[in-house]
């Protein structure tokens, strides 16, 4: 495939591990949240004893959602990047859109339509602003000093 991405694992396994990166996210973001959360919402003296309650039933629903969310999205990628023979921006988009819509097609059309479209931005957006960082941030070549005269 031209322009492949030689740094990262063959399809089968980007999918696998996508998953478990999205599982480990969520599982600590989530976990995270919820145990502040259960500690606010505890008496005073079983704050503590509640935030890990919380955090204990909580945590994995999330990292579950994370890791459904980050395999389909790269089982996407990699069928739009085996159809397509390419490996750009647009993979990422398109990905996106479809998990979205996939995810919310239980709620009918128009909800599976609104959340297509938001992950599809979503997604632009976080390519576009990866694009500019790199731009940004390349090392510019360095500048060459003419070739001195010959005498």
């Amino acid at each position: 495939m031209r322009g492949a991405d030689i740094s990262r694992d063959p399809c089968p396994w980007v999918i696998l591990n996508d998953a478990g990166g999205a599982f480990a996210m969520g599982a600590i973001g989530g976990g995270t949240w919820h145990f502040i959360k259960g500690a606010r919402n505890s008496p005073y003296g079983e704050r503590f004893r509640g935030g890990l309650n919380s955090m204990r039933s909580r945590g994995p629903i999330i990292g579950g959602n994370f890791a459904v969310w980050g395999s389909m999205f790269s089982t996407f990628e990699c069928v739009l990047k085996g159809v397509r023979q390419k490996e750009d921006p647009w993979n990422s988009i398109g990905s996106g859109a479809i998990t979205g819509g996939l995810l919310a097609a239980r709620g009918g059309w128009r909800a599976a339509s609104v959340s297509a479209v938001f992950g599809g931005v979503l997604l632009a957006l976080i390519e576009g602003v990866g694009i500019a960082m790199g731009r940004a941030f390349a090392q510019q070549p360095p500048a060459l000093a003419p070739p001195p005269p010959s005498q």
